[in-house]
């Protein structure tokens, strides 16, 4: 698995991140989506540079000209309810994508800290021989996501896999290398070294769906 870590270079980027990180900043909760969607941006563009592209001739009203336009069939599939400011700001980017989603979620066992991850929902297009982008903002311990990937099995193999992600932990990362094909890309905005003890990424920046979306039951 290939890792893309974006906060490894100095960029605009850095102001986003710190801003979803700031206990104060992150009270106002459409700041936090809007920067969170700013991420996927970022995050799409640099992903674009490594898909596939050919040369097409685009009509102007004085004359041709020739441009590289990627060829990929693009699936964005996000993990609700979390995914879906990152999803925003990736299809503001791969606009003529097609779309997927899916639930998954941590069951506490008997109100332990010892948790399985239950997926209950799936709407896909088909995902053979497509380029599926899998959309989860925090990567804690991968293990929702070697879920997901589980489920997406069941309807199809695609071509190649980007993961993409804002914030993830070294265990989560060393975790979903050992669960995913080879032809899978992983695209995250930073890396952080710790987990707690209930999984949570340290000093990470909470639960994102709630910062997103309001406090569940």
């Amino acid at each position: 698995m290939k890792v893309f870590h974006l906060a490894q270079e100095n960029s605009v980027l850095n102001k986003f991140l710190s801003e979803i990180r700031d206990e104060n900043i992150q009270k106002d909760s459409m700041r936090f989506r809007r920067n969170i969607e700013r991420i996927g941006e970022v995050l799409g563009y640099e992903l674009s540079k490594r898909l596939n592209y050919s040369t097409k001739k685009v009509h102007t009203p004085l004359g041709v000209k020739e441009i590289n336009l990627q060829d990929n069939e693009v699936i964005l599939c996000s993990i609700l309810r979390a995914g879906l400011p990152l999803h925003d700001g990736l299809l503001n980017y791969f606009d003529d994508a097609e779309n997927a989603f899916i639930s998954a979620y941590r069951h506490h066992l008997n109100n332990s800290e010892d948790f399985e991850i239950i997926v209950e929902y799936f709407a896909s297009p088909p995902i053979d021989n497509k380029t599926v982008l899998l959309i989860d903002p925090m990567l804690a311990t991968g293990r929702s996501l070697v879920s997901v990937y589980a489920a997406l099995k069941n309807y199809g193999i695609p071509k190649e896999i980007h993961i993409v992600s804002v914030i993830g932990s070294l265990d989560g990362i060393d975790y979903i290398k050992n669960h995913f094909p080879l032809n899978t890309s992983l695209w995250i905005a930073d890396i952080d070294n710790e987990l707690n003890e209930k999984g949570y990424i340290i000093p990470g920046l909470g639960d994102a769906g709630d910062l997103a979306f309001g406090q569940k039951m």
